[in-house]
C-alpha cells in the first residue's frame, strides 16, 4: 500500500527507521533487528540508502523486498541522487518495481568532502520530478524543523520544500528534532506557504551520549537544557542513559500525539530493544487516537 493512502485511513501513523550493514557486512546481520522491528507491527519501515550511496553496494532495494515480502510490512526505500546518472536512479527504480516496493523517500544525499560528484541531479527537487515523471512510486521527502544545515534560512528551505511538494510529493518525514515547539512552528509556516500534506515527526530517542551529540551536531538540532543534563547525569550509565532517553522520547511523541501531529517515525538505529519499549508505551495511545 501506498504510504500516502495510509495516511488517509489513520489519524497517526507509526513507523520505524533502519540502515543497511555497511558493505563489508553480511546482510545478515540486520535481520535479527527486523524480524524484531516486524514483531511490533508498525506500518511501515523505510530502508536508508546504503552506505557510502553506490549503486552497486547498495543494499536497500534487498531490505526493502524482505521487509514486504517476509515481514508483510509496508516498506519505504531511502534514493539519494548525488553522484547519479540517470541510468543508474533506472535502475534501483526497476529494482523496487521488481520486488513490489511502492514507496520511496527521494534525498539528495550528502556532498563528499572533496566537493559535489558529476550528476544528473542538483537537488531532490530533480529527483523527485524524474520518479514522478517517469514511474507511479508515492513519493516521500525530507522536511527540517529547524532548517537543513546547508540553507541561508529556515525561510528559504521552506521554499525548497514547496517545490519538491509542488514536484509530486505526498507526504513529509521530518529531520530529528528534540524541541516540539519546533516542530509547531514548522507546521504553522509550511501551512501559510500552501503546503498541505502529512507531516511525519521523525524521533531520535537519545540513548547514547556520545552518539546524540554527533547526530544533533550533523542535523542541526538543539538540544534542550534539560537533555544536557540528563546526559551528563546518566551518560556514564549506558543502561540508565537507555532508560532516560526513551523517557524524554515518549514526552515528546505523547505531546505530539495529543496536539494532532499525523505521523511519528522512529529513527532506531538499528536498536529494536528501544523501539519495543517505545512501541509498548505508545499502544493504547495509538489504537485510542486511531480508533477514534
Amino acid at each position: 500500500m501506498k504510504i500516502s493512502k495510509l495516511h488517509e485511513k489513520k489519524k497517526v501513523v507509526f513507523s520505524f527507521e533502519i540502515f543497511p550493514p555497511k558493505p563489508q557486512y553480511p546482510i545478515e546481520t540486520v535481520y535479527d533487528t527486523l524480524e524484531a522491528l516486524g514483531d511490533l507491527s508498525p506500518d511501515f519501515i523505510s530502508v536508508t540508502y546504503g552506505a557510502g550511496g553506490s549503486v552497486r553496494e547498495n543494499r536497500t532495494s534487498e531490505l526493502s523486498g524482505m521487509i514486504k515480502h517476509k515481514l508483510k510490512i509496508e516498506p519505504m526505500a531511502h534514493l539519494t541522487c548525488v553522484g547519479s546518472r540517470k541510468a543508474d536512479i533506472d535502475t534501483i527504480l526497476a529494482e523496487l518495481q521488481a520486488g513490489g516496493i511502492q514507496n520511496i523517500l527521494a534525498l539528495r544525499g550528502d556532498i563528499p568532502e572533496g566537493g559535489a560528484l558529476d550528476s544528473d541531479f542538483t537537488y531532490a527537487a530533480d529527483l523527485i520530478r524524474y520518479i514522478k515523471e517517469t514511474t507511479d512510486f508515492d513519493i516521500a521527502a525530507a522536511c527540517y524543523p529547524e532548517k537543513h544545515t546547508e540553507c541561508e534560512s529556515l525561510e528559504k528551505d521552506i521554499e525548497h520544500l514547496k517545490q519538491k511538494v509542488d514536484c509530486g510529493v505526498g507526504h513529509l518525514v521530518t529531520q530529528l528534532f528534540f524541541y516540539n515547539d519546533h516542530f509547531y512552528d514548522f507546521c504553522d509556516k509550511i501551512e501559510t506557504k500552501g503546503i498541505h500534506v502529512p507531516v511525519t515527526a521523525g524521533i531520535m530517542p537519545m540513548v547514547n551520549k556520545k552518539q546524540m551529540e554527533r547526530m544533533a551536531t550533523m542535523c542541526g538540532a538543539q538540544i534542550p537544557e534539560k537533555h544536557r543534563q540528563m546526559m551528563e547525569k546518566y551518560g556514564d550509565d549506558p543502561a540508565a542513559m537507555r532508560e532516560a532517553g526513551i523517557i524524554y522520547a515518549l514526552e515528546q511523541i505523547v505531546d505530539l500525539i495529543a496536539n494532532g501531529v499525523r505521523g511519528i517515525h522512529i529513527y532506531t538505529m538499528n536498536n529494536p530493544l528501544v523501539a519495543r519499549k517505545i512501541s509498548m508505551y505508545l499502544q493504547n495511545i495509538l489504537a485510542s487516537v486511531n480508533e477514534a
